[in-house]
């Protein structure tokens, strides 16, 4: 595991919006917990990983939410938390350093789980407020950083005036199904409801 200060910059960023967000510059991570002491963020650089390259301590911590914001990181990234706290099962406290959690906030699966013991956090076979030390990085489920803008290219909304303007309601399902020109697989659905016969019906 590579250190931080080698690659990648770390700054405070914002406690929200909640969950990594790509601005078109940086990430800003946040994650949300009223009892951890210290929050890792684990990066990998790919599925197949078997531990993480990077693990950087979140700076900040704002109202219960830790973040921090990397600008040297982009959207495919995936990522996973180490998060630090009491382990007091009686209370109602887990927290195990030792397992990899997915983000709560995640807006992408990047890896899928490998069922394996080293994920529980407590040692299978003995009682469930024992403490499991096994490191899970390799088989636990990982967050992908997304880019969640849409480029709307040359399309340009309509701007029809309000006076000029018709709502009109109908049923998918009864508006395409008995339609004579729209296409027999699409009848029924949003599809047929976006076919040329009906749009030409509603100009």
């Amino acid at each position: 595991m590579e250190s931080q200060r080698t690659r990648l910059r770390v700054w405070p960023g914002k406690p929200y919006p909640l969950g990594a967000s790509w601005d078109g510059a940086g990430v800003n991570f946040s994650i949300f917990s009223e009892h951890a002491t210290k929050v890792e963020l684990c990066l990998f650089d790919s599925p197949e990983s078997k531990q993480e390259k990077h693990r950087i301590a979140l700076p900040e911590h704002t109202d219960m939410v830790w973040h921090g914001y990397l600008p040297d990181v982009e959207p495919g990234q995936l990522y996973g938390y180490r998060v630090h706290g009491p382990y007091a099962p009686s209370e109602g406290h887990r927290f195990n350093a030792n397992k990899i959690i997915l983000d709560p906030y995640a807006k992408a699966i990047g890896r899928d789980v490998t069922w394996d013991d080293s994920l529980f956090g407590y040692e299978l076979g003995k009682d469930d407020s024992s403490f499991d030390i096994r490191n899970n990085a390799a088989c636990c489920p990982l967050a992908s950083v997304i880019d969640s803008a849409f480029t709307w290219g040359e399309d340009r909304p309509p701007r029809i005036p309000w006076h000029k303007t018709m709502i009109y309601e109908a049923h998918v399902k009864g508006m395409t199904m008995r339609h004579p020109e729209v296409p027999a697989e699409k009848r029924g659905t949003y599809g047929g409801l976006a076919s040329e016969a009906v749009i030409q019906h509603l100009k």
